[in-house]
């Protein structure tokens, strides 16, 4: 099960989980991984509303965004070989919510 540390709507819940999924399918990192660079951008957010701002961009976008924090192309086909991610939190940050 996929643990976020803010509060979420029903809609923004399935918005984090289509990120998890994109992250896992675009770098190839953990589901962990992917979740605890969310809970790190976000951890502060409160991202109950129905109509939050993060739900006017997809997926894609947001994936690309935490992982990356500077996105040079947004084009699906881009080389994205020399760009650097972001680093993923330490283990003792509290992002890890879930296990590997």
């Amino acid at each position: 099960m996929t643990k976020f540390l803010m509060p979420t709507s029903a809609e923004t819940l399935d918005l984090l989980n289509a990120i998890v999924d994109e992250m896992i399918a675009q770098f190839s990192i953990t589901r962990a991984e992917a979740v605890a660079r969310i809970n790190k951008c976000w951890h502060r957010t409160d991202l109950s509303s129905e109509d939050d701002l993060i739900l006017h961009e997809d997926e894609y976008y947001w994936a690309l965004g935490i992982y990356f924090g500077d996105v040079k192309d947004w084009s699906p086909d881009a080389d994205r070989s020399t760009w650097t991610p972001l680093p993923k939190p330490s283990r003792n940050s509290g992002y890890w919510t879930i296990e590997e």
